[in-house]
């Protein structure tokens, strides 16, 4: 499932259900003519239309390539580091990178914490990092959290994403604080579902928002809530030990122990895990829920953080068997699966018989020291699954208005492109 974009597309719709003025999205416009092949830059990875995930997928395979022991091409950190704003955010994408940003930028805060996170993994780019981090933290909301974009109501999955990245970069997020003095966990702990949650399989999860004032299960958040909690960033070192997460472990509702609250959404997600080996999705047009490759992937990296591998072990079997087609020639989708291999101490050169390294390389540059004379690039790789088109979703976005924020939790980090 295209879902990054597909999440951008619906922050799109977002905004202008609640009003926003047109020239807000100046940057996110559709193109001309829908049936134009889009232009990719060089030094981009992938080949589809980088408008809604471009930094997003950049980030992940820079720092999927870094994890492995490679050194990215010169000019795809370039491009990464050009696409970044004067004031130290990113948007999604910038096709005039060679321009001051406008105005009417739509900064990214899901884009600017995966850039964080892989600029600072490569070394030496210390100045980007700080002017991303300062970026972030401008934009808090008064009640400690974010949103995806900035001045919307916070929500989980943002919120642990800025927090994973403010940790990578050496801040201690529960000292960075709003203007109202609320601290990062503070605007993530909240969306915790307490030991008092019905059904009580749902306690220790995050919800993505409120919804008519009841919090949610979604795994997307609470998998990104498990590593914020922890303290840690996407590229997990593998651990030395490995226990089962404890089943229903829920702090109480507003609890200030981030750790104890990442341990409790472990044990929902060691638990959800346990049905199918995999976690399901609804997606637009779908009658029956579907596997959820990329949450699927995201739990196991949040396990195996959480020192959890046994728990993980059945997902990361599943992820060998099921993921080859999901991730064909998707930058963020082979990142993201070398990652999870990586967190779990498996070979991400053999994983369910794809060499998942060889794979991503053949998205965008090769890596520095490597032999470029056979990397191809399918053009029909990261078509989204279903033909799904962004700018329908856009409408169905803004045709749904209320509850757009739990359509959202699919946001980032797993879109094929």
């Amino acid at each position: 499932m295209n879902v990054r974009r597909s999440a951008a597309a619906l922050a799109a719709s977002a905004v202008l259900c609640v009003g926003a003025a047109p020239a807000a999205l100046a940057d996110t416009a559709p193109p001309a003519s829908p049936s134009a092949p889009p232009v990719i830059p060089s030094g981009l990875f992938g080949k589809n239309d980088p408008t809604y995930d471009g930094v997003w997928r950049q980030s992940f395979a820079l720092l999927a390539q870094h994890t492995v022991g490679l050194k990215p091409a010169p000019q795809a950190v370039d491009w990464l580091l050009g696409q970044q704003c004067a004031n130290g955010g990113f948007a999604s994408f910038r096709a005039e990178a060679g321009t001051a940003c406008a105005e009417t930028t739509m900064f990214d805060t899901n884009a600017t914490a995966a850039a964080v996170q892989a600029l600072k993994a490569l070394g030496g780019q210390d100045a980007a990092v700080t002017k991303a981090v300062g970026w972030l933290k401008s934009v808090q909301n008064e009640d400690g959290g974010w949103a995806y974009v900035p001045g919307s109501p916070s929500e989980a999955n943002s919120t642990a994403l800025v927090i994973s990245a403010l940790a990578v970069a050496g801040e201690k997020p529960a000292e960075v604080k709003s203007k109202a003095g609320k601290s990062a966990y503070e605007g993530l702990l909240p969306f915790q579902l307490g030991c008092s949650a019905e059904p009580a399989a749902d306690r220790g999860a995050f919800a993505y928002q409120p919804v008519d004032g009841k919090l949610l299960a979604n795994a997307d958040a609470t998998a990104a809530a498990t590593l914020a909690g922890l303290g840690k960033g996407a590229a997990v070192v593998p651990s030395t030990t490995d226990t089962p997460a404890a089943a229903l472990v829920c702090p109480a509702a507003g609890a200030a122990d981030p750790a104890a609250a990442a341990q409790g959404a472990a044990g929902y997600l060691a638990e959800v895990l346990k049905k199918d080996g995999h976690l399901t999705a609804v997606t637009p047009g779908a009658d029956q829920p579907t596997p959820d490759t990329g949450n699927t992937a995201d739990a196991v990296i949040a396990l195996a953080a959480a020192g959890h591998k046994q728990s993980a072990a059945g997902a990361l079997e599943w992820l060998k068997s099921h993921s080859a087609e999901w991730s064909k020639g998707s930058p963020a989708g082979l990142g993201t699966l070398i990652l999870a291999a990586h967190a779990t101490g498996t070979d991400p050169k053999s994983f369910g018989g794809t060499d998942l390294v060889a794979a991503l390389n053949a998205t965008g540059p090769a890596p520095q020291g490597t032999d470029t004379s056979a990397t191809t690039v399918d053009s029909e790789k990261d078509k989204p699954s279903g033909g799904q088109s962004v700018w329908w979703i856009i409408g169905a976005g803004a045709a749904a208005g209320v509850g757009i924020g739990i359509l959202l939790s699919g946001r980032r980090k797993k879109n094929q492109l």
